[in-house]
């Protein structure tokens, strides 16, 4: 069968599930994109893109209110709700659009409803007409996401809690709230809240917040965002969750138990895969711990279908997603392809950001592999100094003899930015002499990886030298 002769259908329109079906596409293929909500899935409609519409917005009224201090005088600056919801929903709207034209553009058909397994060969769609649609296909790619995740926790399940697919969609700001887990999502929503004016109380079960981020820079941020009045419960348990005539009561235990009075909750404790309703067991598709099970190559264990993103993935981010629906069709069209987990870069989008890729030194140390760690502050950067963002640094990790890059973390100014350098330079397998030699525009936030890059040679040219 020639390459551009091939049906793919693909279940789900998130980030995953269109650039899969807009590959195949290019590739030549014959692509129905099955979506029962809106295109652009959790991250675009309900995630990523609308929490980072809050998140600029709270650092330009941070920015405001600080601004005294170069020049920057606002009388009655204030931040309003609604209008910010409006927002938030235009250009949740304009991307949305956006994805559907180039769907259209590039001839993939998208057909509303839920689909069902009948066969590892067809699928039924009930469609939001109320018609029933068979589709079958030489390949199928099911990129069905990921749904929020609520622990068996006593009033959890009350009228009000909210969780990633709810705090979006608040009427007006609380005056208080507490967040149930100290992951990214609650992390950056507690970094939004507080900016807003909202006293937020963070609970995480774990010794610590950002559990696979960096735990010096880690260690670092949690002290930025203490000082600004946000509390941060770790090694601490939610027992229970009870209505007041106010909002909630909270019992959460660490050495001892106390109750916190908060107007709202958001349990963010994480995602789970949904893949529930599919007909996956039926067919054969094999699943692990709700998962579906796939290989490199993004195959499932049934010839022709594939699985990608939050349902399949070892690493759910939409970025991963994207890249391994990719994966999926070029496989699927013939070509070699095949996923690479080592140079994956994550970003946690608080004021200051914390962003990193490849191994932390608690990880190499664990490993026993020699390496040196090279680090430059942020408050020794002219760009991060103009910007009146100090706090942080560039933290370089790299292997002892050969000085390859093992890890790159960054936490300050634009560090989901700065941290495309260090993915780039750890994906090609670049040494710290390789960054070294690379001229960084001045005055950039990019000199900071070059410095803490020199720092691994004991070089740095804009610290004292080390004792």
């Amino acid at each position: 069968m020639a390459e551009g002769s091939k049906k793919v259908v693909v279940i789900g329109g998130g980030t995953g599930g269109y650039v899969a079906a807009l590959r195949a596409a290019q590739l030549g293929a014959s692509v129905v994109l099955v979506e029962k909500n809106a295109l652009g899935g959790t991250c675009l409609n309900r995630g990523c893109i609308p929490t980072k519409v809050l998140l600029h917005t709270a650092e330009l009224a941070s920015a405001v209110r600080e601004g005294e201090s170069v020049g920057l005088f606002v009388k009655g600056a204030r931040v309003d709700w609604k209008v910010l919801m409006q927002h938030k929903a235009e250009i949740v709207a304009r991307l949305v659009e956006g994805v559907g034209f180039l769907l259209g553009a590039n001839s993939v058909e998208v057909v509303r409803g839920n689909a069902v397994f009948r066969s590892p060969g067809e699928i039924v769609v009930a469609q939001e007409d109320g018609a029933v649609r068979s589709l079958s296909a030489d390949a199928f790619i099911v990129a069905t996401g990921s749904v929020p995740a609520l622990p068996p926790v006593p009033g959890f399940d009350l009228p009000g809690i909210l969780t990633s697919d709810g705090a979006l969609e608040l009427d007006a700001l609380p005056k208080s709230i507490l967040l149930v887990g100290g992951g990214v999502i609650g992390v950056e929503f507690a970094s939004v809240f507080s900016a807003l004016g909202v006293k937020v109380t963070v609970v995480e079960m774990l010794p610590e917040i950002l559990p696979n981020m960096d735990a010096e820079l880690v260690g670092y941020l949690r002290q930025i965002l203490e000082a600004r009045g946000i509390r941060i419960l770790t090694s601490a348990t939610v027992k229970a969750v009870r209505l007041t005539e106010d909002g909630y009561a909270t019992v959460v235990a660490t050495d001892a138990e106390e109750e916190i009075a908060t107007e709202k909750v958001f349990v963010c404790t994480g995602r789970r895969p949904f893949t529930q309703g599919l007909g996956l067991e039926e067919i054969g598709v094999r699943t692990e711990r709700g998962r579906v099970a796939v290989d490199g190559q993004m195959r499932t264990s049934v010839p022709g279908i594939y699985a990608v993103g939050d349902c399949a993935s070892p690493i759910m981010l939409a970025h991963v997603a994207s890249a391994e629906g990719e994966v999926a069709a070029e496989v699927i069209m013939g070509r070699k392809a095949a996923m690479d987990y080592r140079c994956v870069p994550s970003g946690v989008y608080t004021a200051p950001e914390l962003a990193g890729v490849g191994s932390t030194e608690a990880e190499l140390a664990k490993s026993g592999r020699p390496f040196i760690v090279g680090r430059f502050p942020m408050n020794s950067n002219a760009k991060a100094l103009i910007a009146g963002m100090p706090d942080g640094m560039v933290k370089v990790l790299a292997d002892k003899e050969t000085g390859e890059i093992l890890g790159m973390h960054v936490l300050g100014p634009r560090a989901t930015d700065l941290i495309v350098e260090g993915t780039l330079a750890m994906k090609s397998e670049l040494t710290v002499d390789e960054i070294v030699a690379t001229i960084h525009a001045h005055p950039t936030l990019g000199e900071t990886v070059k410095e803490a890059s020199l720092d691994v040679l004991s070089r740095a040219l804009h610290l004292p030298p080390k004792e």
